[in-house]
């Protein structure tokens, strides 16, 4: 049993990643997100529930259920990545495929090889998304305003006329209100917080959808630029220092802006406006655009590291 599970305490978790769990906070933000969006979704009467999205719910219901387990016993690192990729595999099961991808020069890149590299292509898709949607919810509002930025944009992606997606914007406006109500409560201080279970389905869900609206991955990926890059950058500073890529630290964005004393707040309208600034940029640019748009971000959030990084050895040296 200790392989599945870490601690077995709902009071407080072992690791110190998300500081707010210290706090006698309710985690069952997520449980209402998704029991909200799953009775909107099987209510509306003009949404046709195809077996795509019938794949999706399932995947769903998966991740509600470890999540809830993972917030009060701490499931162990392995199970948690081979359910995520259960969730992944059942999306693909409902139906669900990459048959190309843009390419940044102009035109398409078909899959047309096989099942294989659309669902390994996939696999790593949504697990990127979850985990990384799940890193960043580690200050109040944080995760929730991203995806209600981030489902927005897909929304308005759907409906523009050359791509005229009108199931895919029934959904985003379903998920819209779910964030909306729950980030209401998950303001600093919160009342309440999306869990293990809010969180990778806010990830989840976004993958999930960037597939089910003819692979729009690149804009989505653009939009989530910030928390994907933060989250490898990570990665690879763990790498480095010879840890696990999963093992719990401060070493997030959000945490060493903290550090520096940021509060809660300046934190949160930093990183929605940026969302909001990269989305608007997403939504009016061709392929070739969004690769360089990518590009600047990345070399923008390197020199914003650099000088965080800068500024918190000189608070320590002077403490």
């Amino acid at each position: 049993m200790q392989f599945f599970f870490k601690g077995c305490t709902s009071k407080k978790r072992s690791d110190d990643r998300h500081n707010k769990y210290a706090r006698n906070v309710s985690r069952l933000g997520g449980v209402a997100i998704i029991i909200s969006f799953l009775i909107s979704l099987f209510w509306n009467e003009n949404l046709v529930i195809t077996q795509q999205i019938t794949g999706i719910v399932a995947a769903t219901i998966l991740i509600l259920i470890f999540g809830l387990i993972d917030d009060y016993f701490e499931l162990d690192w392995r199970i948690q990545l081979f359910l995520q990729v259960c969730a992944a595999v059942i999306v693909f099961i409902g139906g669900a495929k990459i048959e190309y991808i843009t390419n940044p020069m102009g035109g398409l890149i078909y899959l047309d090889t096989g099942l294989l590299p659309s669902l390994f292509l996939g696999i790593f898709w949504i697990v990127l998304l979850m985990n990384s949607m799940n890193w960043i919810d580690g200050i109040d509002g944080l995760s929730g305003g991203v995806a209600l930025i981030a489902v927005l944009a897909i929304f308005f992606l759907s409906i523009k006329p050359e791509v005229n997606q009108p199931p895919v914007g029934i959904i985003t406006m379903i998920l819209a209100g779910s964030f909306l109500g729950f980030l209401i409560f998950n303001f600093h201080p919160a009342k309440i917080i999306a869990g293990t279970s809010g969180a990778m389905f806010m990830g989840f869900i976004l993958a999930a959808l960037s597939i089910f609206a003819g692979t729009k991955i690149a804009t989505t990926l653009l939009v989530l630029s910030i928390a994907v890059i933060d989250v490898l950058s990570v990665m690879i500073q763990r790498i480095r220092s010879g840890e696990s890529v999963f093992v719990s630290d401060r070493r997030h964005l959000h945490h060493k802006l903290l550090e520096l004393g940021w509060s809660h707040r300046k934190i949160n309208i930093f990183f929605y406006a940026t969302t909001a600034l990269v989305a608007f940029v997403a939504l009016n640019t061709r392929e070739i655009g969004k690769v360089a748009t990518i590009v600047l971000v990345i070399l923008i959030m390197f020199l914003i590291m650099i000088v965080i990084n800068k500024k918190i050895n000189e608070k320590s040296f002077r403490l």
